[in-house]
């Protein structure tokens, strides 16, 4: 395939596969296993298999690699495994490069998932952790050490959208020899250039904006083809955390409408976050795009637009909260993100439920706060439909 082709256009085409009967839409190779004509042909690929070559699908497949070759041209990585679901991708991004012993200094503002695996698994196989504040890179410089192995972050952290500068983080580190891992879900494919800001690994959870459409889990891991071949596949492949075939071809189906959802879910939270603004019902607007960000100019320099998710505080609190959630008639209530559809959530008692009270409060994650992800309806049923569940508050 051409390497001077736009995004839009890898996300259609890179990485397909056709088999000798020429199909347009790639083919699902719904198998576990494959045949060999011969012992010694089977004797051959256990020993080094070929890049047209499979053995098991937990080890790969024609269908996830489709999948893995496609997201690995549109994000500019060199190699991507596909897992099973986001937190698959991110315990297994984790787990399979660290040991007892090593070091690894991560923002505090992390999807709960995300903060168990660090706080709870790693470190009960003596990993040693230190948190910091994500957005203070002074934070950063003094928790990174010399035998700092990894350093951690959302690039945007949920729910209420901080935003890590990635090239400066990743300068601190790389002067200690760490690697630099971004959970990048929130900032998306279309508005990423996470490698290019220095990231050494970018991890999504495909389940959100790639799959879109509320569907299938599904996690993907990006990297160099020494770090994804050498370091994660031997660990994923005797786990089990690897893609299904059916889910690798849904993704490959997501990719292709990728960019024009997230082109048109960002106009309507951008559109939608001005609009509530200054509403006498509303502590606050978080939305990355707006100029009152705390971070806005980082915002436009590191992606260039504000994402698909805003952040509501009612000045009510949970209840009033809940009184304006039950009152939403387009968008859904659910936990979920990066959907054509609508939906909102209210993180406090779902998400990031379990969360200490004096973690949710450092965090910003009020009673009153509501995530909502913004999807591809029309803007104005989206406009009046959050101004009228407002009356209700």
């Amino acid at each position: 395939m051409k390497k001077d082709l736009k995004p839009r256009t890898r996300a259609v085409h890179a990485g397909t596969r056709r088999s000798q009967y020429g199909e347009v839409s790639e083919a699902i190779f719904l198998t576990q296993g494959f045949v060999y004509e011969t012992a010694e042909q089977a004797e051959a690929r256990f020993i080094e298999a070929g890049p047209d070559e499979f053995i098991y699908a937990r080890y790969g497949n024609p269908t996830v690699a489709m999948f893995e070759e496609r997201i690995a041209a549109l994000e500019g990585a060199e190699d991507a495994f596909a897992t099973a679901s986001g937190m698959a991708a991110v315990s297994g991004a984790l787990t399979s490069m660290l040991k007892a012993g090593d070091h690894v200094v991560s923002a505090r503002a992390l999807f709960g998932s995300c903060l168990y695996v660090l706080e709870e698994i790693l470190t009960r196989y003596g990993v040693e952790v230190t948190f910091v504040d994500g957005t203070d890179l002074a934070q950063w410089e003094s928790a990174i050490r010399d035998d700092t192995r990894a350093v951690f972050f959302e690039s945007i952290s949920n729910p209420t959208l901080q935003v890590v500068d990635i090239e400066a983080v990743a300068s601190l580190a790389h002067a200690k020899g760490a690697m630099v891992l971004v959970d990048n879900v929130f900032a998306t494919p279309v508005w990423s250039r996470a490698f290019e800001q220095g990231a050494d690994v970018v991890i999504y959870s495909t389940t959100k904006h790639i799959d879109g459409q509320g569907r299938t889990l599904g996690g993907v891991i990006l990297g160099t083809t020494d770090f994804i071949r050498k370091t994660v596949e031997p660990y994923m492949k005797h786990t089990g955390g690897s893609m299904s075939p059916f889910t690798a071809w849904v993704m490959l189906k997501g990719l292709e409408t990728l960019d024009l959802r997230v082109r048109a879910q960002t106009e309507n939270a951008m559109a939608l976050a001005t609009a509530l603004e200054g509403h006498e019902k509303l502590n606050r607007v978080i939305y990355p795009g707006l100029a009152s960000h705390g971070q806005h100019d980082l915002v436009q320099r590191q992606m260039g637009k504000g994402g698909t998710v805003l952040a509501i505080d009612l000045a009510g609190g949970k209840d009033a909260a809940f009184r304006f959630l039950n009152a939403i008639e387009v968008g859904v209530i659910s936990n979920n993100l990066g959907d054509a559809k609508t939906i909102l959530t209210h993180p406090a008692t779902t998400t990031h439920q379990r969360l200490p009270q004096d973690q949710k409060d450092a965090l910003g994650i009020s009673a009153g706060l509501i995530r909502i992800s913004v999807g591809i309806e029309d803007q104005e049923d989206l406009r009046k439909d959050l101004f009228q569940a407002l009356r209700h508050v």
